[in-house]
C-alpha cells in the first residue's frame, strides 16, 4: 500500500522557517520517501505505507520537541502504478 502524507507545522515564521518547520522538512527528505515536495506552507510526500507511518511518528516527535506548538498533517492512501481504480 503507497502512502501520502501532508503536513505544516506551527507558528508560522514569514521571515524565516522556524527550526520545527526545518526539522520536520528534514525528516522527511532523509526519510527515503518518493515524491517530496517542500513548500513554506505545506509539505507532502509519498512512499510505502511502512516508511510514511515511520516518518510521520518521527516528525510529529522531532517537530514537537524542536518548538512546534501544532503540527497539522493528512494521510491518503494512493493508487499505485498498475493497481485497479
Amino acid at each position: 500500500m503507497r502512502l501520502r502524507v501532508e503536513f505544516t507545522t506551527e507558528p508560522f515564521d514569514l521571515d524565516e522557517a522556524p527550526a520545527h518547520a526545518v526539522v520536520a522538512r528534514d525528516v522527511v527528505t532523509g526519510a527515503g520517501l518518493d515524491a517530496v515536495d517542500v513548500g513554506p506552507f505545506g509539505n507532502t510526500a509519498e512512499g510505502e505505507a511502512e516508511q510514511v507511518l515511520g516518518a510521520v511518528a518521527a516528525l510529529l516527535r522531532e517537530s514537537l520537541q524542536a518548538g512546534a506548538t501544532r503540527v497539522s498533517l493528512q494521510v491518503n492512501v494512493i493508487q499505485g502504478a498498475g493497481e485497479a481504480t
